[in-house]
């Protein structure tokens, strides 16, 4: 149990005031800079700090500890005071459309995948960070800031933070495998994994936005491995139909990224009808979306695999010379740490590799936990549980296999 006070603490106003105005200020910051700093990627503080520390650093917060992002939200910093205003001065609280039940977590899916395109697509890579301009960041996030606004106006800020809007849901969907949830106004505190178990629900997109997050990631690592040639073969067959480079480059990529979701969304499907052939299986709709939790775990570790280098290394830089020249022009040194440079002795290749290895192995491991739990629940016999999750453990091996396939390409 969390103790009383220290939970009353935590979730106070005063803190939950101080925490939104930080998200408020680091996205303004990333703003400001990617309109007026530097167009080098690696010295312009906006791609660090969104797509590293912010994208990454949610997500392993969430598994540590439990899902935080709330209490940061920028947009909940914005909207919040509009709505206390609105209930202040008309007395009553605004009145919004109802959010259509089929639609669930669709928009955050989609959105999602964009995201991802935005940072791997639309910009060329630069080696350091991501490819696309900081420019083009700042304008994007003044377009998302616009959008959310909008449909927290039109919807509600519970309802579109808990169905649509992209990191509110992405980052709630790792922070169910925390132990510490948000319990109204008190932390309480549970199983490990546990939270993930409800976090489907039945809510249509859910189980899309999981397996986006798998084949996102999925692409970002066979671009420049298993999908190179083919990439780069379409791109000239593209070129050949009369595109220009950057559109062959862009649609060849995208169509390689739909493909690389669209195989993780089959090999899910081929684990979901195999459990179907087993008596008393409910449908598959019902096992596709019942299971799906199981995938989480297995998100978290394709992510951390992946990305663990890019986030170790580029924290070094975030904390040291792009903290004090955050717009990368040299005019700056806030803290005196502005010439400091990355130090990629800090962690040697064998000592990265091992902890991306046992990334993927530990989350395929909670997978199967967590599909071994939810098939208890189904088939009351035990023999037949564990029959039916002998397709899951096909499924989780699949999985296993293709990512250390991935980084063996990646680091060879």
């Amino acid at each position: 149990m969390v103790a009383p006070g220290f939970s009353r603490a935590i979730t106070s106003p005063p803190v939950r005031i101080i925490c939104g105005a930080i998200g408020l200020f680091l996205l303004g910051l990333a703003v400001y800079a990617g309109f007026e700093g530097t167009e080098a990627p690696d010295r312009n503080i906006a791609l660090t700090l969104l797509f590293v520390t912010a994208w990454l650093g949610f997500p392993l917060l969430g598994v540590l500890i439990g899902n935080v992002f709330p209490a940061f939200n920028p947009w909940n910093a914005l909207a919040a005071p509009v709505g206390l205003a609105w209930r202040k001065v008309t007395g009553s609280a605004p009145r919004h459309l109802a959010y259509p039940e089929k639609v669930g977590r669709w928009p955050a899916a989609v959105g999602l995948f964009l995201f991802v395109w935005l940072e791997l697509i639309y910009g060329q890579s630069s080696g350091v960070a991501v490819g696309v301009s900081p420019e083009a960041v700042a304008e994007a996030a003044v377009i998302y800031t616009v959008y959310t606004l909008v449909m927290v106006g039109l919807f509600g800020r519970e309802t579109w933070f808990r169905n649509g809007e992209i990191f509110s849901v992405y980052f709630g969907m790792f922070g169910s495998l925390g132990k510490l949830e948000a319990r109204g106004r008190e932390l309480g505190v549970r199983r490990l994994l546990g939270g993930s178990t409800n976090w489907v629900a039945g809510i249509p997109g859910s189980v899309a936005l999981v397996i986006t997050s798998i084949g996102t990631t999925t692409f970002d690592g066979a671009s420049e491995g298993v999908f190179k040639d083919g990439i780069e073969w379409l791109i000239d067959r593209l070129a050949d139909l009369g595109l220009s480079a950057t559109a062959a480059v862009r649609t060849s990529s995208t169509t390689f990224m739909l493909l690389s979701v669209g195989l993780v969304a089959l090999v899910y499907l081929a684990g979901v009808r195999g459990m179907s052939t087993i008596p008393g299986a409910p449908a598959k709709k019902t096992l596709w979306q019942t299971f799906a939790h199981a995938l989480i775990p297995i998100a978290f570790a394709y992510l951390l695999a992946h990305y663990f280098s890019l986030f170790f290394f580029q924290e070094q830089a975030q904390f040291t010379y792009l903290l004090s020249d955050p717009l990368g022009t040299g005019d700056t040194d806030i803290f005196g740490t502005a010439g400091y440079g990355i130090n990629y002795n800090a962690i040697s290749n064998e000592l990265v590799w091992y902890i991306q290895v046992a990334a993927l192995l530990a989350g395929h491991v909670a997978g199967l936990v967590l599909a071994h739990d939810k098939a208890i629940t189904i088939w009351k016999d035990y023999r037949t549980a564990a029959r039916s999750q002998y397709w899951m453990l096909a499924v989780m091996v699949a999985f296993t296999c293709f990512g250390l396939f991935l980084l063996s390409v990646s680091n060879s």
